[in-house]
């Protein structure tokens, strides 16, 4: 009696009539897909056996890598007080992600609190075991990971961040202090000007406020970073640096073993982090609006001393393919492979993901169609995206 071998179905797919955006270099042609994994790149391209999907000469670009997004969080708590069911929420943010050409995410998730009462302790870590379950029931378009931003002047960060100990999804962490007078807020000012007013507070309150978060960043944010960056480097993950606004404070970041610098405020920070072979990340709506939202040195500044690495749509994920856009073929600021590599080839060497961030034979199919004309498309749309040579939008 002989038995029957079944041979495993294998999908082809063919991507025609594309301006495929290779690493240096826009070429019309084809790409060809196999089980997920990009297998040809050619003029032409042929294949008896596979579907064929006519990007009408669009832009046929690598899935988007997002390194650092709120977006998470703002539907979890939509207003002050108020929260919306976990699983709806990563819903939600899973679809506005996918529909940006975002194939790989790494959300973010706060540890340690700069006041009391924003969120109850644990709730972060519950959203983070919320988002393992949706993805293990086959709810979710993309990949998620963790990023953890760790307040380092709060005086529960040690214990929130030790909730995720046993979390393997966790692939990033950055150390922020976000307290007055310290990088993103250099003058008492600025953290005024911008705190204030959102947080309700008369003059007195936001007074006494502020001493409470000069205190508390004198007293736990070196002890906290020194922690956190011994702890990273014995579990192998990632850290982040964020807001530096010094030579010193780079050099403290070099030394903390940091190889991502989050935000820089100002150009000598930036020049010196790209110096030492740090990956400078800078935000897509600050490149969008020619300016930071807190008055610190703009992207474009960066772009422009060949300084800037990385760009994460933080508050707005369509930012992303608008600033990549604006710079490539508005601006004429760099080439559009260049900018693209901004959002796709950068972020996954930075992580080491090598797997994406290249449209390249071996490579995953995460793979965004992308439509935009010059002198008549404002804003690029996202017409399809594949993720593993799946289509998710």
């Amino acid at each position: 009696m002989t038995s029957t071998v079944i041979k495993p179905v294998v999908l082809e797919q063919l991507f025609t009539n594309a301006q495929i955006v290779l690493s240096d270099e826009i070429v019309l042609g084809c790409v060809q897909v196999t089980d997920g994994v990009i297998t040809d790149i050619s003029a032409g391209g042929s294949s008896a056996k596979a579907t064929v999907l006519n990007c009408q000469g669009d832009y046929l670009i690598p899935g988007l890598i997002e390194l650092h997004t709120d977006h998470l969080e703002t539907h979890f708590s939509p207003r002050p007080g108020v929260r919306w069911a976990m699983l709806p929420s990563i819903q939600a943010h899973d679809a506005q992600i996918a529909a940006a050409g975002i194939t790989t995410v790494f959300d973010c998730l706060r540890c340690g609190q700069e006041r009391a009462g924003v969120y109850a302790p644990g709730e972060m870590s519950k959203l983070a075991e919320a988002l393992r379950l949706a993805r293990e029931h086959n709810r979710l378009r993309v990949e998620h990971r963790l990023h953890l931003r760790c307040e380092v002047s709060a005086s529960d960060v040690m214990d929130e961040f030790q909730l995720f100990d046993n979390v393997p999804d966790v692939g990033l962490v950055s150390l922020m202090d976000h307290s007055p007078g310290q990088r993103q807020f250099p003058s008492l000012e600025s953290y005024v000007s911008y705190h204030q007013k959102r947080l309700k507070m008369s003059d007195q309150e936001f007074s006494d406020y502020v001493d409470i978060r000069i205190s508390a960043s004198a007293k736990y944010s070196d002890k906290h970073r020194q922690q956190l960056a011994t702890l990273c480097a014995a579990r192998g993950i990632p850290l982040a640096s964020h807001d530096d606004a010094t030579l010193s404070h780079v050099s403290e970041s070099i030394l903390h073993g940091v190889s991502i610098a989050e935000f820089p405020t100002t150009l000598v920070a930036a020049r010196e982090s790209h110096r030492a072979g740090l990956g400078v990340l800078m935000g897509a709506p600050n490149v969008v609006r020619g300016q930071s939202h807190t008055g610190n040195v703009a992207a474009r500044t960066l772009i422009e001393n060949n300084c800037l690495d990385v760009l994460s749509s933080d508050y707005i994920p369509s930012s992303l393919l608008q600033a990549v856009f604006l710079l490539a073929v508005e601006l004429e600021l760099i080439s559009l492979p260049a900018a693209i590599a901004l959002v796709t080839k950068n972020p996954a060497n930075a992580m080491k993901l090598m797997d994406r961030g290249q449209i390249a034979v071996g490579r995953r199919a995460d793979l965004v169609q992308v439509a935009h004309k010059p002198r008549q498309d404002i804003t690029p749309i996202v017409r399809s995206v594949w993720r593993d040579g799946s289509r998710v939008m």
